[in-house]
């Protein structure tokens, strides 16, 4: 198994400051996106929480197969399922007692979604909270893996909306799932095989919720072998078609052998 990677942030056209953070960690094949909320920079201070403690966790179980994790295992999880959803676990635990013990941090959070490529190869794991997406390009085409933690979804689910009754939803960025809201969080895992030159990518809402999912299969496919050039075209198509929010995003693509 081979790993290509690339990612970038921008803080878009509407907003003061970041509140995005992303992870690229090649040696333990993790990458993340993390969209900060809470203002005043406290959801930059709960992005960068979240991608430093997933960081450190991973780095930690990777040197360390003895090491103490902070959470027991699920038993009907294999090992890499629960190391990446523990990783996001101590994460929302560590933003929960920050914000309890700093008045200034009160109530801020993030979403996270994270890739994981265990070593055996030909899959990769994906624990997502929130609304921050992973999609899979393959052959051109995309398809989204995550399913988003938000009012509006759920409203989706419990009805047929149109078109026009999605783009004039009033609540669009209201997400019923975060980390560091309370102590505990429930994480969705998702496991996907992969086929050699996959591209899975990883976005915060600022680019999935400005760009339709086929100008994102397109951009990356108008990009073969430049993961960087196709992460600065996603952002620059966020941007150029309002750039309302911060804009993240992550691509890894997959290699055979």
């Amino acid at each position: 198994m081979r790993l290509s990677h690339a990612g970038t942030s921008d803080v878009g056209r509407k907003r003061t400051h970041n509140e995005d953070a992303y992870l690229l960690l090649p040696e333990e094949n993790l990458f993340c996106v993390a969209d900060g909320m809470g203002g005043h920079a406290s959801g930059e201070v709960a992005a960068r929480i979240a991608v430093e403690e997933m960081a450190e966790f991973f780095r930690m179980t990777g040197r360390d197969e003895d090491a103490t994790w902070p959470f027991k295992l699920d038993p009907v999880r294999g090992y890499d399922e629960n190391r990446l959803v523990t990783g996001v676990k101590l994460a929302n635990l560590r933003i929960f007692e920050r914000a309890a013990t700093d008045q200034r941090l009160r109530g801020m959070g993030t979403t996270v979604v994270a890739a994981s490529f265990p070593r055996a190869g030909g899959a990769v794991l994906v624990g997502h909270v929130g609304d921050s997406r992973a999609y899979l390009v393959r052959g051109g085409a995309i398809r989204q893996l995550t399913e988003d933690h938000s009012l509006l979804n759920d409203y989706k689910k419990s009805r047929a909306l149109t078109p026009e009754e999605i783009e004039a939803f009033p609540h669009k960025n209201v997400i019923v799932r975060a980390l560091g809201m309370k102590d505990g969080v429930e994480v969705d895992l998702v496991r996907e095989e992969l086929k050699d030159g996959d591209v899975v990518l990883l976005c915060s809402d600022g680019l999935s919720g400005m760009v339709p999912d086929e100008r994102l299969a397109e951009l990356v496919r108008g990009h073969p072998k430049d993961l960087r050039g196709a992460a600065q075209a996603l952002v620059d198509a966020a941007n150029a078609a309002g750039g309302q929010d911060n804009v993240s995003c992550v691509l890894v693509q997959y290699f055979e052998g």
